[in-house]
Parts: C-alpha cells; structure tokens; sequence
C-alpha cells in the first residue's frame, strides 16, 4: 500500500509539471516564506495586463488571511491549491454584497482547483452558530465568462456563492450556506458537487433557500444545472427562488435529502407571474424527492428540453472546456 502512494503522489506530481509546462509560467505562494510570494494577491497582481497564456499560481497549504481579486485585465490565470480542506482563504467583509467577496474574479478563462474560500462573518466557528446579524456576506464572486472550478469549497451562510454572469463549470465543488446561497445570472453547471444547508444558522423553523437565479427574460441563456450532485445538510430548505422574473434552475439525477422542503419551490415576488419561471427536478432519488407536495406550477420538460441543459452543451460553445488546462 504504501509503495503504491508513493507512485500515485509521484505520478501527479509528474503530470502537473507536465501540464504546467505545456501551457504557461508559474509562480509559487507560500507562507513560509522560501517562495515567490507569501500572498495570493500578490501573485495575481505579478501577471502581466492583457496576459494572454495560462499563468499557474500555485498555492501551499495554509490559512491564508486576504481578499482575493482577478481584474478584467488578467485573464488565463489558474490557481491551484493543496486541497479543499487544506488551503483555505478567508475575510469577513460585509458591508455591501458588492463590497464583500473574499475571492472575485471580473476576467474571462479564470481556473481554480483544490482550495476553499470562506466569507467568515456570519459561517459557523468550530462548530458554534455566529453571534453576528445574519446579511449577505458573500465567499466568491464569479462575473467573467469561460471560468471553471475543481473540487473547490465555498463557504458561507447568507449569499455565499455570486455566480453572477458568464459561462461556467463546477466539478465536484461544495457549496455552503444557507439563505440563496448560489445566486447570480450564470449560465453554468454544476457537476457532481455537494450542496451543503446549514439550517442552524437560522432561526427555529426558519427554512433557507438554496438558488435565486437571475434570468431575466425567455431568451437569457442564463441559467443553473445540478447534475449527479448532493443535496444534504441541517434544517429545511428550499431548492430556490427567483431572483428575477425568468428564473431557471434544475437539478437532474440528484440526491435530495430530507432537508429539501416538501413544496420544493418558492415563488417570492413573483406570484402573479410563476408561468415564467423554469423551476424543475428529473430523475432526482433521496429522502426529499418525493415530488407529491411540490409546488402545482414546477417545470415538466420535454426530453429534448432537458437534454439542451444538462448536455455540456449548455455552456461550452466554442469547445473551452475541453480546451482549458486541466482535465475534468
């Protein structure tokens, strides 16, 4: 056993080398000190303006204590952290939603994988509600096109996610929270990637909302797509509510658990017009999918319907995907 770690460690370790090499120049954060830099923005603000080949920014692991900006300016930068649970960043910024993120990037072509970002100012402290008024307080900001994201966590209670424009792509990403805490008009989608409800962080009987999804008219492409994902956590919650009046969001071959609400959907301000609203659930199992109590008005798509939003297809004109750095 121990002889095969040791391959399949030396083995990554090879690959990476060799993808980095292919594509770019690479940079080094680290807090010891024995690196190009000790801070993530510092590494970001090194890449040069109007870049325009992948730039690796790998980051050790650590607790790193800083808000994190790509401007529009620095596209095609990739950071690469030690692991969901072992390279973490956070701030607890609150003022505005705009004003809040710990990470956001404005740039086309960002990556991310292997690390966590976490807006501390309303998220649970080793284990213990947060005493602080409950407001958006937002993890990560996500407003250019063509960015993807690979096994990393967002973490927060009240809009922790910002999927605000763009196409974009979640692989096996955790999402934590508990008040419309992916929210944003994205277009992306979400493969294989745990939901996380903290219902603790509310009040008694107080049930969260996971989407509030931002389309505003029939023909936004925009849209959120769960597909082979998770859905579990403390409490109740909604699967979503519209932001706007055009909201879309579904979830396909997912495992909903009993912490999604029997009516499933809630029509917020949008009452008098829930016709346009694209709000469904297909082949979805678990203890919460029973769909006997949902909502009179959730979406029945066609099966050409549903095929056009959980295909790839969905996000990936022009083929980037297959043409980013790493590999699903």
């Amino acid at each position: 056993m121990g002889n095969r770690r040791l391959f399949i460690a030396l083995f990554c370790c090879f690959c990476l080398q060799h993808i980095i090499e292919a594509y770019h120049q690479q940079v080094f954060v680290d807090q010891s000190g024995h690196s190009n830099f000790t801070k993530i923005q510092k590494a970001i603000d090194s890449v040069p303006v109007n870049n325009r080949h992948w730039f690796f920014i790998n980051v050790a692991a650590g607790l790193y204590r800083e808000k994190i900006k790509i401007p529009y300016d620095k596209p095609f930068i990739v950071i690469v952290g030690a692991g969901k649970r072992n390279t973490r960043v956070e701030w607890d910024d609150h003022d505005s939603v705009a004003q809040s993120p710990t990470f956001a990037t404005v740039a086309d072509n960002t990556v991310i994988k292997s690390l966590t970002f976490v807006n501390t100012y309303n998220f649970p402290n080793k284990g213990k509600v947060n005493r602080n008024p409950r407001i958006p307080a937002v993890a990560a900001l996500i407003n250019g096109d063509k960015c993807a994201f690979y096994s990393v966590g967002f973490s927060g209670v009240q809009d922790t996610l910002w999927d605000a424009d763009g196409r974009h792509f979640f692989h096996r990403c955790t999402i934590q929270g508990a008040v419309d805490f992916i929210f944003g008009n994205g277009q992306s989608i979400y493969k294989k990637c745990v939901i996380n409800v903290l219902g603790a962080t509310l009040k008694p009987g107080v049930a969260g909302y996971i989407t509030a999804q931002g389309r505003i008219n029939p023909y936004d492409a925009s849209g959120f797509v769960f597909t082979d994902s998770l859905v579990y956590g403390s409490g109740k919650a909604f699967l979503g509510r519209p932001w706007r009046s055009y909201a879309r969001v579904i979830f396909y071959n997912t495992d909903l658990t009993d912490v999604v609400v029997p009516q499933g959907w809630d029509s917020w301000h949008f009452r008098g017009h829930v016709s346009q609203l694209t709000f469904a659930e297909i082949g979805c199992y678990g203890s919460g999918s029973n769909t006997g109590r949902r909502v009179s008005w959730v979406k029945k798509l066609s099966g050409f319907s549903v095929q056009s939003l959980i295909n790839l297809d969905f996000i990936n004109s022009g083929g980037w995907v297959q043409a980013l750095p790493i590999p699903v």
